[in-house]
């Protein structure tokens, strides 16, 4: 169980609720619902405390026992191909199954739904339960998950140094660029890297590296409200964190919006967003850059480096574009012949049809259905949903017939920006910022993980073309 020292400070601000909208001075709106050093629980960490040494020897005897077991094959396809199926990481928050999809710590998305505490009143799982998840493989009570929100909302506040550099950028510069830039200099809170500089044992490292991380993502809304208020709403302030909310509810105010229905798709939408295995660009390069031992401020913000790529970030937005000019040609309200006709004019001119087919997934994206579950239920007339709903029937069988696909069915990104631009939220610009967010429990639980099992500084052997040339005519059988 987690416990909790208040101070009369804290009671008295969890009494006045929501403050006063702050100016540019975010730092001491926030701070005046901030008491971290008062409220500081220990009780997940001290779950992970009496969990880390038994997986250390298990991992240990795994190790001495099966050390030099072969898991897969590494064909020269592969190595060009993006090291596309080569068995290399171990992560343990979650894992792709191609035919159920993800599932975290064990847990498919339906079971997650399902046993995962909810806010009160709501349908939807608190992101703070899946991080409980991802980081214990244990469903945590309410009275858990709360605490977690109670943290998160105490350790919001910016240092002056990042949110007058949030306010400083200019308009020109792309959100998840100041998304990384904020989370880099965020750096000089590193309780990693002053503990490291003092010599801290490699047992302790994770301790650290776990309360970095859970400064960082109690940060993260905070920072991603900022980029967003400046960039579309006038600069106005974000206001001031309640800690007897939860995270989602607090970005989503934040954010600017009070939309029960909101905040429900704004939890939807961080809970299975959060993982997806260990070896996509923004999961790998945390890893990747962490191995080196910087610190989760520096590993997070090369992280975002990566997911800001359009190959690995900007497939909803994708989705939206192609979505948007199909209703201009066809309206509201197409016949299945339309959309039909459109989809297949799509392939002809040598282009894909964007949210369909996955790297990994073989079969409809969980995560996919989730989103569609949550339109059906609160927007079922959406035109922009229907139209997504038609393209769910049509697209396909149109693929299955080319012959050519390995999965023909839709995934998560075909339908998040169905979602977003709904309640409001329409700068696409920005959508990467929120999945960005999200994506931050799973890389970060991960993160803390490499540290408790002291995994090495990561190092594969590179080969050029004329190696290969040369390995592969040495492997051929003679004539």
């Amino acid at each position: 169980m987690f416990t909790v020292n208040f101070t009369s400070a804290v009671v008295k601000c969890g009494q006045l609720g929501l403050a006063s909208v702050v100016g540019s001075g975010v730092n001491s709106g926030l701070r005046a619902l901030s008491t971290t050093s008062a409220l500081h629980s220990d009780g997940l960490k001290a779950i992970l405390a009496e969990m880390i040494p038994k997986e250390r020897v298990k991992v240990a005897d795994f190790r001495k026992s099966h050390g030099s077991t072969k898991v897969g094959e590494v064909t020269v396809n592969m190595m060009y191909g993006g090291m596309r199926g080569i068995k290399g990481l171990v992560t343990e928050t979650s894992v792709l199954d191609p035919n159920e999809g993800i599932r975290f710590r064990g847990y498919s998305i339906p079971e997650c739904q399902q046993k995962l505490p909810a806010a009160p009143g709501g349908l939807q799982p608190l992101p703070e339960g899946i991080f409980f998840l991802l980081l214990t493989g244990k469903i945590p009570t309410k009275a858990q998950v709360d605490e977690i929100s109670r943290e998160f909302a105490n350790r919001a506040d910016l240092p002056p140094h990042v949110s007058n550099m949030l306010n400083s950028f200019p308009a020109s510069l792309h959100p998840m660029s100041q998304l990384a830039s904020a989370c880099a200099a965020l750096n000089t809170e590193s309780k990693f890297a002053k503990a490291y500089s003092d010599g801290v044992k490699k047992s302790e490292y994770w301790e650290y590296v776990y309360e970095d991380s859970i400064n960082l993502l109690a940060k993260l809304p905070t920072i991603a409200a900022m980029i967003y208020r400046n960039l579309y709403r006038d600069a106005t302030s974000v206001g001031a964190l309640d800690s007897d909310k939860d995270w989602s509810y607090n970005f989503s105010r934040m954010l600017g919006y009070d939309d029960p229905e909101f905040v429900e798709m704004m939890r939807l939408y961080l809970t299975i967003h959060c993982d997806h295995e260990g070896g996509n660009v923004s999961a790998h390069t945390c890893h990747l850059v962490g191995s080196a031992l910087s610190d989760p401020y520096l590993s997070f913000s090369a992280s975002m480096c990566g997911l800001a790529g359009p190959l690995h970030g900007l497939a909803n937005q994708e989705v939206l574009v192609w979505l948007t000019q199909m209703r201009k040609e066809v309206g509201d309200n197409p016949t299945d012949d339309q959309v039909k006709v459109y989809v297949e004019e799509t392939l002809k001119s040598g282009k894909v049809i964007p949210g369909f087919g996955h790297a990994v997934l073989r079969r409809t994206d969980p995560r996919y259905m989730c989103a569609r579950e949550f339109c059906q239920r609160h927007f079922p007339k959406d035109p922009l949903y229907k139209l997504v709903s038609q393209l769910y029937h049509i697209v396909p069988p149109i693929l299955q017939g080319l012959g050519k696909v390995a999965n023909p069915w839709p995934n998560i990104d075909a339908h998040t920006g169905v979602l977003l631009q709904h309640y409001g939220l329409v700068e696409m610009q920005y959508y990467t910022v929120l999945f960005g967010v999200s994506r931050a429990m799973g890389v970060l639980a991960s993160l803390i993980w490499d540290r408790a099992l002291g995994m090495p500084i990561e190092r594969p052997k590179s080969l050029s073309t004329e190696m290969l040339i040369k390995t592969t005519k040495a492997d051929r059988p003679s004539a």
